[in-house]
């Protein structure tokens, strides 16, 4: 590692510690339907959406209620960007004929279970794409399917996440909020102002916004270059605030079109943190106890900085099989100037490895390096980011329940140490909680594992349409190995966890893949959030009990510890034999001299 390094990840990290409480004051007093600033001006925008959805915002939602207004609003926008997908080629905005009759040479068809899965993945906040955007969507698509998308899957995490809350801090109540003013006054008050001001920023860093078709450049070489572009700013802001991660381009923020400077790489990467790490601030205020807050706060710090601390040396250190042919570092004795390959010379290795390690800490998937370049241990750390449950800060909303749940289980194991019911929040831990918790943790890794393990064995008859020869597996990889499991393990651990980052020397894009992929993300996301809203409508008509001497503080450093171990425990319980087949063999064979 460098001094340089380290700096970036120093003042990266104090920069997202400034903005938590500043943030999370404003967004508790938006939850509360308290009156801010923006209130003049977005007041009536409020309004005008609860009168078009016939919402009373006033109505308190028992959690059944809650779940069944998610449920509905999932369904509905998953089938209408389905839709604008398969029709697109009848549809306005579209100047290179994407879906039509006669598409541009190298347009990838959207098949439908190409738009199955992403739909899908927009809809849970998921964002892989198994096609390259610039190839494959016109401007209407981009526009009205994905990047509403992008705004209203990341305003349903963060209403899952302030429901939660409700019910651990009421007391003898039937409801968890609204779903619907939640959902309004996320996207109204939070992601749309914070989106105008970034995409603003990020068009005077030169990211591109038009609708002019692409443009035919002839090069030096007399060859002709056909270069993408359309409405990128506006995608990305939400992009990154909203933790979705898809990008107009297949490069994603690799791409000098989205992310051109390092100075917009810096502020990409702190907007994926912002939200989350608010929202932490969120929960102490809504508690009445700041502390617990920060106790999360704490726990998610730890573990980002534990991740990036691994990668960056990975990194850094480059690949040892370099050496053996003379090529050898006087800093590093390995590669030169460390492991570059997949990176871009603009961000070098340090900004790479914090990125990498941002985004699947959150559930992102945004990339500025190809995660399938990373050196094996380098590759480690995101899939176990992303095996966590994506709860090192998380997705906005997502980040926050995910390690609510996690608290759950921890002071259920403090309890069963001292041999007293676990307490919350001055709330029981009783069987119902636990047993919500488990479902939730035991449905995405179930899902992980059992995906990935049919992925490498399965074989079909063949046909045109699913057209295996050798199984969906080894078919569509470009590894073999420890390295080609993990590209498998990788693909369903980024679904499962909402994330959408890919080890990119697999192609995804295979009815196998769309299909399994797709069911993966749907259970990442409501297999997961069901559970925690029905945990917290039992929390929520439970009493609060006094605090006694015999009670664990869960707002300092041991509670902290705890929550810390529970997390690396139960998720490398989990995952380890998987983990061992892929990554972790690959690192030990890459020492002998072998590559895949």
């Amino acid at each position: 590692m460098t001094a340089n390094g380290i700096l970036q990840i120093t003042i990266f990290f104090l920069a997202v510690l400034a903005l938590t409480k500043p943030l999370g004051v404003f967004m508790t007093r938006v939850f509360a339907g308290e009156r801010t600033f923006l209130h003049p001006v977005l007041r009536p925008l409020e309004r005008l959406c609860y009168k078009l959805g016939g919402v009373n915002p006033e109505v308190d939602q028992r959690w059944t209620q809650y779940a069944g207004s998610l449920l509905a609003f999932s369904v509905f926008s998953a089938v209408l960007l389905y839709a604008l997908q398969r029709l697109q080629g009848y549809l306005p905005l579209n100047p290179m004929g994407f879906g039509t009759l006669h598409p541009p040479a190298g347009a990838v068809a959207m098949t439908p279970d190409l738009a199955f899965n992403n739909a899908v993945s927009f809809t849970t906040n998921t964002n892989w794409q198994n096609y390259p955007g610039e190839a494959t969507l016109s401007y209407l698509v981009q526009m009205l399917g994905l990047t509403m998308h992008n705004f209203t899957s990341a305003a349903a995490g963060m209403a899952i996440a302030v429901a939660l809350i409700r019910g651990f801090v009421r007391q003898q109540a039937n409801g968890i909020g609204n779903f619907w003013a939640d959902l309004v006054r996320s996207t109204v008050y939070i992601l749309l102002p914070l989106s105008v001001l970034l995409a603003l920023f990020f068009c005077s860093q030169g990211v591109i916004q038009n609708f002019k078709p692409y443009t035919q450049a002839t090069t030096l070489e007399g060859k002709t270059q056909v270069i993408a572009q359309g409405p990128v700013a506006s995608q990305e802001a939400i992009k990154m605030l909203g933790t979705n991660g898809g990008g107009f381009f297949n490069a994603n923020s690799a791409h000098p079109f989205e992310n051109p400077t390092p100075f917009t790489n810096f502020i990409q990467l702190l907007c994926i943190f912002a939200i989350p790490a608010g929202l932490t601030y969120v929960f102490g205020e809504m508690a009445g106890d700041t502390r617990q807050g920060w106790a999360i706060f704490a726990a998610m710090s730890v573990l980002f900085l534990a991740g990036v601390f691994v990668l960056y040396p990975a990194e850094q250190a480059g690949n040892p099989v370099l050496s053996k042919f003379g090529i050898q570092s006087a800093v590093t004795a390995n590669q030169p100037g460390g492991n570059m390959e997949g990176k871009e010379v603009r961000f070098g290795i340090a900004a790479s490895a914090l990125f990498a390690t941002v985004t699947t800490d959150a559930s992102c998937g945004a990339v500025n390096a190809m995660h399938d370049s990373l050196t094996p241990l380098g590759g480690l750390v995101p899939l176990f980011n992303m095996q966590t449950g994506e709860v090192i800060f998380g997705g906005v909303g997502a980040g926050l329940y995910g390690m609510l749940l996690f608290a759950i289980l921890a002071v259920f194991i403090a309890g069963l140490m001292v041999g007293r019911t676990p307490e919350y929040l001055g709330k029981k831990i009783e069987g119902k909680e636990v047993k919500m918790a488990m479902i939730a943790l035991i449905a995405t890794s179930a899902a992980i594992l059992a995906f990935s393990g049919a992925s490498t064995v399965i074989q079909f008859a063949k046909s045109s349409y699913w057209n295996p020869t050798l199984g969906p597996a080894i078919a569509n990889l470009n590894n073999g190995g420890p390295h080609g499991f993990g590209e498998v393990l990788y693909l369903f651990t980024s679904s499962a966890a909402n994330n959408g980052s890919a080890f990119g020397g697999i192609n995804g894009n295979a009815p196998w893949y769309n299909l399994t992929g797709g069911l993966t993300m749907l259970v990442g996301r409501f297999l997961f959030i069901l559970p925690l809203l029905a945990a917290a409508g039992s929390l929520a008509a439970k009493k609060r009990v006094p605090v006694t001497s015999g009670t664990l503080p869960t707002h300092g450093p041991l509670f902290v510890g705890l929550l810390v171990g529970t997390v690396v425990i139960v998720s490398a319980l989990t995952f380890f034999p998987a983990l061992s087949l892929g990554p972790i063999v690959e690192h030990y064979l890459m020492q002998s001299g072998r590559l895949f």
